[in-house]
């Protein structure tokens, strides 16, 4: 039965759909590409042919939403003028979008019309669709959005009715779970329940008979996808090394600037682990359990992101041994430290690339990079070599190479055994081979299974996260639903929370309770100043970041107010000025954190959506945890908003005693139900007391 549900998935899931991009150009070009999701947004992988003025590319695209940009003469970035729609991706970047309808949803999808979209049916035996989790097997199917009445995970004779996780404008996703003890073979199928009919969906397809249909999980060969379980109980801080603290200015470069001075692309302000030392008090007061840096090791640049010696701290944010001492001395105090590692690209000085630089064609290194042509030169734009995004000082590595693979699987063994290393998160992960994932994950797990891995994926993770990758994604998915609600505007309570709901259901529960949540980094502008300076929205977003699930992760600074444009002025020095007491953007998150760590329902528990009014601009949802359970509920409106929760699907009896963390606040359930009254643009958390 596994080998047809194999043959079955290889000619459903993913059914490429030929789509034809136009431009109609008003001027003479030389050139149009296409650029987008589906190529990696690599402006010079997909070019356009003219006849005449009009310009087009035939691309397969998968069915569903791909963004995309039209890039004149190589340079010149520009929408679609004809796009029936425009997405802001929370950057200052707006970009259109294709809609590619998938195979067989020409007729309508109605429930109760007797009539299923067979393509749209999917499932796997992987984990984002069979899982394990909490001593229960998860089952997971995706139908066509609005199509079914009724479906049910069956299996030796019993049906369970599947719950809808998840919706979009094309698929639903559905899962149902049952106690497991790993030693038994599971048969299943599932029932389609639609117009006064049944179907059943298995390995053959759609049939009218459940006899002979069955998928089979085999207890002997499944392989649990197992992540660290100390992520989704932690608040992560993320620190930009040269912006945080001056601690040691007997390390600072030559040109270091006034602290608090503006900050450009290429200056630095003498940030170090001698800085960070000093603030341990502070970092503890918040409440925080991670420190994720932001590249620490030997660079050129401020960022570090190109990387000159990857087994060297950079001597202006001190020395090895110092930071081995550091990370040992957070541990003690239940912080643990994760590590940037970047391993597409290097800087121009790394040794393998000095040395193509200096013997060309003769070098030893010329496979460990994309070589073009020879004599290599560095210049902008770079022609002799691929270098990350164009940027001449960012030769892209080739690390399908075997001896760079062996490098670069070196540097995380290196300081997984030198410091106390909690996690690795991978920048732009997505454009690495993923055959050098796996082994990267064999690696950094062998001497310890709960050190995190995290990927910087900026869209849908799931071709990472199935077991044999990464733990986690960074979240910004999070980010653009939480920057469209609270700072544009231009979507709805029950927009918001779809989103959400989408994006957790798109991950087995135990991937989506570690995703690195996010509203900030050192690649966005701050959420204050996207949200036009205004706190109390800041401050709402913080509320669903901290309750939502996750490992919320906060850009340093965000939560005294700072504020901060496109890079660099999102990478200002730390407002030291503004961690007081009568800061109530700081104490909105200190309260938040602290009731996060004194919450199971908070750290581990699944999301429920309670109440969602887009007229008044408010939602509630809750987490729950078995017989736990606590509340959030926001008020983004401009006017007091009272919020009627109705309790019947959580573990709470009337006259229960909540608090609101946040104001002190006393509710009681009465009738199954909460009425709760919120300011504008405020929010609240409620724990049981």
């Amino acid at each position: 039965m596994i080998t047809s549900l194999a043959l079955f998935l290889v000619l459903t899931p993913q059914s490429l759909v030929p789509y034809t991009f136009r431009y109609e150009a008003l001027r003479d070009l030389q050139t149009v590409y296409v650029a987008g999701t589906f190529n990696n947004w690599d402006k010079g992988a997909t070019p356009m042919k003219a006849d005449g003025h009009t310009w087009s590319a035939t691309v397969p695209l998968p069915p569903g939403k791909t963004l995309y940009k039209f890039v004149l003469n190589g340079s010149d970035w520009i929408v679609d003028p004809k796009a029936s729609k425009n997405d802001d991706d929370g950057n200052g970047n707006t970009n259109s979008v294709a809609l590619v309808l998938p195979s067989g949803f020409g007729r309508p999808a109605a429930k109760g019309d007797g009539a299923i979209t067979a393509s749209a049916l999917f499932c796997d035996q992987k984990p984002a669709y069979l899982n394990y989790d909490r001593g229960h097997l998860q089952f997971g199917l995706r139908t066509r959005a609005g199509d079914i009445e009724q479906v049910s995970l069956v299996t030796s004779g019993n049906a369970y009715p599947m719950a809808e996780i998840s919706s979009d404008e094309f698929y639903t996703k559905y899962r149902a779970e049952i106690p497991w003890d790993r030693k038994q073979n599971i048969p299943y199928e599932f029932k389609l329940e639609d117009g006064g009919s049944a179907q059943f969906f298995g390995p053959n397809g759609v049939t009218t008979q459940a006899a002979g249909n069955t998928f089979t999980v085999d207890a002997a060969s499944f392989h649990p996808f197992e992540v660290p379980t100390w992520p989704e109980r932690s608040v992560v801080y993320q620190i930009f090394p040269d912006r945080f603290a001056n601690g040691d200015p007997n390390n600072d470069p030559p040109d270091v600037q006034p602290w608090g001075a503006k900050p450009t692309y290429f200056n630095r302000f003498g940030g170090d682990f001698a800085g960070v030392r000093q603030h341990l008090a502070y970092l503890k007061s918040l409440g925080v359990h991670a420190i994720y840096f932001n590249p620490i090791f030997r660079g050129p640049a401020n960022h570090r992101y190109e990387t000159t010696d990857y087994f060297t701290v950079d001597p202006q944010i001190g020395t090895n041994q110092e930071f081995i001492n550091l990370t040992h001395d957070l541990r003690k105090q239940n912080i643990g430290v994760v590590l940037d590692g970047v391993y597409n690209h290097t800087a121009t000085n790394f040794f393998a690339f000095a040395d193509i630089l200096k013997n060309g064609r003769s070098s030893s290194y010329t496979d460990w990079y994309f070589i073009k042509s020879y004599p290599v030169v560095v210049k902008d734009p770079p022609d002799s070599y691929v270098a990350w995004f164009n940027f001449p000082s960012l030769p892209k590595v080739n690390i399908a190479n075997p001896a760079t693979e062996k490098y670069f699987l070196s540097i995380p063994e290196y300081w997984d055994s030198k410091a106390d290393i909690a996690g690795w998160r991978l920048d732009v992960a997505n454009e690495i081979v993923p055959s050098y994932w796996p082994r990267f994950r064999s690696l950094v797990k062998r001497t310890d299974p709960q050190r995190w891995i995290i990927g910087e994926i900026w869209g849908d993770g799931t071709p990472w996260l199935g077991g044999d990758m990464f733990d986690s994604v960074m979240g910004y998915q999070f980010r653009d639903a939480a920057l469209r609600f609270f700072a544009f505007k231009t979507t709805k309570p029950s927009g918001l929370l779809s989103e959400l709901m989408r994006v957790y259901g798109s991950y087995p529960p135990q991937v989506s309770r570690n995703l690195m949540s996010l509203i900030g980094s050192h690649d966005t502008e701050r959420f204050l100043t996207l949200c036009h300076s205004d706190k109390d929205l800041l401050m709402e977003a913080a509320t669903l970041q901290l309750t939502w699930p996750g490992a919320p992760s906060i850009y340093y600074g965000d939560e005294l107010g700072m504020e901060g444009g496109r890079d660099p002025e999102n990478r200002r020095c730390m407002r030291w000025d503004l961690a007081t007491l009568d800061n109530p953007v700081l104490q909105h998150y200190k309260k938040l954190i602290q009731a996060r760590n004194n919450s199971e329902a908070l750290q581990d528990g699944d999301p429920l959506v309670l109440q969602t009014d887009d007229a008044n601009e408010t939602f509630a949802f809750a987490r729950v945890l078995e017989s736990k359970c606590a509340l959030t509920a926001i008020n983004r409106s401009n006017k007091p908003e009272q919020i009627h929760v109705s309790l019947d699907k959580l573990p709470v009896k009337d006259g229960s005693e909540f608090k609101d963390v946040l104001t002190g606040a006393h509710y009681t359930a009465h009738k199954g139900a909460l009425d709760i009254i919120l300011d504008p643009e405020k929010s609240c958390v409620l724990l049981q007391s």
